[in-house]
């Protein structure tokens, strides 16, 4: 019976577990490019009173054994990168990536991220920047004084339109072989892994990689009726392995009342 406490502790832990990653794609069902997580669990190990084809003498084996479990365990926050809808804002510096692809950007100590928030804006030196002001790489160019008209088309070529005429170039998106692989660093922000594999840039809808939509930005991929179902498993759960934390607890009081 006290292995019974531990196995439905094990148990509780990995449902609260469970219970904070819906919380926090429930929390971020509306943030920008956002991919939901999903918690995954292993059994722990067994405790095995009989093997399985144990010899039992004159030639007999056992056909199944004794062998009980203590629990489980989380093992993974795994990221699920399916593509959110894309809702239409109509501002020239809005772009979502539609398939397999993310923006590169550069942090304050020179290293490299990546997102899938295409929200940009333009900061005071022309550059073109995330919402947190962090400058696009892989090509982008900054906005001369003037500028009257950019146009991003579906396969990365950008045109300025201003008083100085006209510029154009190529940009280009980064992909990974696992992304799922990515460690979140928060502010819709990914870092590079040695899981993830090092990043492959290359031209918008060419070879695999997605394609680029102006004007248009990335919703979530959180479905909330989906969370909300597995928030009542989860619920369930927790509540099921409790009650079994209750039987066996009385259990063990019938068995200290005997010697009354």
């Amino acid at each position: 019976m006290l292995r019974s406490l531990y196995s439905a502790a094990a148990g509780m832990e990995s449902q609260q577990l469970n219970l904070d990653v819906i919380s926090n794609n429930l929390a971020n069902v509306n943030t920008t490019g956002f991919k939901k997580s999903k918690a995954e669990f292993q059994e722990l190990l067994y405790q095995t009173t009989r093997a399985p084809g144990a010899d039992q003498g004159s030639g007999n084996q056992v056909p199944t054994g004794i062998q009980i479990g203590q629990g489980s365990k989380p093992v993974a926050t795994a990221r699920i990168f399916t593509n959110g809808d894309l809702t239409q804002t109509g501002e020239q510096l809005d772009v979502a990536v539609q398939g397999d692809g993310f923006f590169e950007v550069q942090m304050p100590d020179g290293t490299l991220a990546y997102t899938r928030d295409g929200g940009f804006k333009t900061g005071p030196d022309g550059r073109i920047v995330t919402s947190d002001g962090l400058p696009l790489q892989a090509g982008f160019q900054p906005v001369p004084a003037g500028t009257t008209n950019i146009t991003i088309g579906s396969q990365g070529n950008v045109t300025y339109t201003g008083a100085n005429g006209t510029t154009s170039f190529q940009v280009q998106l980064v992909r990974f072989a696992n992304p799922a692989g990515l460690q979140s660093m928060g502010g819709n922000l990914f870092k590079e892994t040695t899981s993830s594999g090092t990043p492959q840039l290359g031209t918008p809808g060419s070879n695999g990689f997605g394609t680029l939509n102006q004007g248009y930005l990335e919703l979530s991929n959180v479905s909330v009726v989906e969370e909300m179902v597995n928030l009542i498993q989860a619920q369930r759960a927790y509540e099921v392995n409790s009650k079994a934390v209750q039987a066996a607890d009385e259990m063990m009081q019938q068995s200290n009342n005997l010697k009354r």
